[in-house]
């Protein structure tokens, strides 16, 4: 036997594996344990945000949040189905679900469905089953997300061609779109085809393809932003916040009242004014305003250190996916999360004309949040296969 043969094994030579598996394994609870914290606290901040409006409606104070929480308790099962699931799965089913979603988002549009698909606020975006209620639109995200990816992989070799790469992908996300705008809603339309581009471009296809089909596109906005009213109000808000501040610049006037009294620390838990009548849906699209104003500037950037943490530990496990689908899937769950969040933080804080877009696990919204509890387990999962085959 060689020297070198019999040599013992030194202390350092023991513990690299270990050490190589905790380098590998730590991501999935630390993203386990983010969710949960920002769930947590997003139960906290929706009934501070909610008590009020509860109350005015003549419900019991807790009333949204117990709703919350129960949408957190179907979003913390289906991200533990998520997490043991392998996602390769999800690429075989990738067109199936494509077809339910599709199925789903004509469905709130027919007439006669009004029954369980009510018109809410001009709009029929909502699928209301008694005990089950659901937004399409929510689920088109992350499925679109999925078949993108999914279809992605097996067009590599045409992703750098416009009309056998790109065009097959815009047909889809365009049928997608078109139905989500005609519930209407323009801003949750743009966001599903966003996230989905997003997840072709980290594909390999071509950004010059884009920018084209961009201006092309532009016209087209520029036609659905002027010739809609209440759009082309938020479009001069945005530009000048103190346009109609009584009116359509209400809004955003008053989420930047609560962000400005807050101050260091805020005004603490529970004493919060604007929720008082003041901001209109202080527990939804307007909460990050609201967490501005009771926990002040601190609880803002511990808020926003948590997404930039989901944001590094998913792009990681993107990086190291066993393949090229676990890859791009990781990299669609992961601006899933992270786009919606910097969009309502945007919004909130008049960086971006307002429209409504949910601050994830925080906002109130059952379908938000349970999609969002399912990118968390898929991300979790491609951590762990990607742990195994490294081991």
């Amino acid at each position: 036997m060689s020297r070198a043969a019999a040599a013992p094994r030194t202390h350092t030579d023991l513990n690299a594996p270990t050490l190589a598996r905790l380098s590998r394994g730590w991501e999935g609870p630390v993203l386990l344990l983010l969710a949960v914290a920002l769930l947590s606290f997003g139960l906290v901040a929706v009934y501070s945000a909610s008590a009020v409006k509860a109350q005015t409606d003549g419900l019991a104070d807790y009333h949204f949040v117990i709703r919350q929480a129960i949408g957190g308790s179907l979003g913390l099962l289906l991200l533990a189905v998520m997490a043991y699931l392998d996602y390769r799965v999800l690429r075989l089913f990738a067109w199936p679900m494509l077809l339910v979603v599709i199925g789903l988002l004509v469905f709130v549009l027919l007439p006669g469905t009004e029954s369980v698909a009510p018109r809410v606020n001009g709009g029929r975006r909502w699928i209301d089953l008694g005990v089950i209620q659901g937004q399409p639109s929510e689920l088109a995200k992350l499925v679109l997300i999925i078949w993108t990816a999914a279809v992605a992989v097996r067009k590599q070799d045409r992703l750098g061609s416009l009309s056998k790469g790109l065009l097959p992908f815009l047909l889809v996300w365009g049928t997608v779109a078109t139905l989500i705008m005609m519930q209407p809603s323009m801003s949750a339309a743009a966001l599903v085809v966003l996230l989905a581009a997003l997840v072709l471009f980290a594909g390999g296809a071509r950004v010059a393809h884009f920018v084209v089909l961009g201006a092309l596109m532009l016209p087209f906005l520029l036609t659905q932003v002027s010739g809609v009213g209440y759009r082309m109000r938020r479009i001069l808000a945005f530009i000048d916040p103190t346009h109609d501040p009584a009116g359509v610049s209400y809004q955003i006037t008053q989420a930047l009242i609560a962000l400005g009294s807050g101050g260091l620390l805020g005004r603490g838990l529970g004493h919060g004014q604007q929720k008082f009548g003041f901001l209109p849906e202080p527990h939804n699209d307007f909460i990050f305003a609201m967490i501005g104003e009771e926990w002040g500037f601190v609880g803002m950037a511990l808020l926003v250190l948590g997404y930039v943490a989901i944001a590094l530990i998913g792009y990681r496990i993107a990086r190291n996916a066993p393949d090229l689908f676990g890859s791009l899937l990781a990299i669609g769950v992961t601006n899933l999360i992270v786009v919606q969040a910097l969009l309502h933080m945007a919004v909130n804080s008049a960086l971006i004309p307002t429209t409504g877009v949910t601050l994830p696990f925080i906002s109130y919204g059952g379908s938000s949040l349970i999609v969002c509890m399912a990118a968390v387990g898929i991300l979790m999962n491609i951590a762990r296969r990607s742990s195994r085959e490294a081991e």
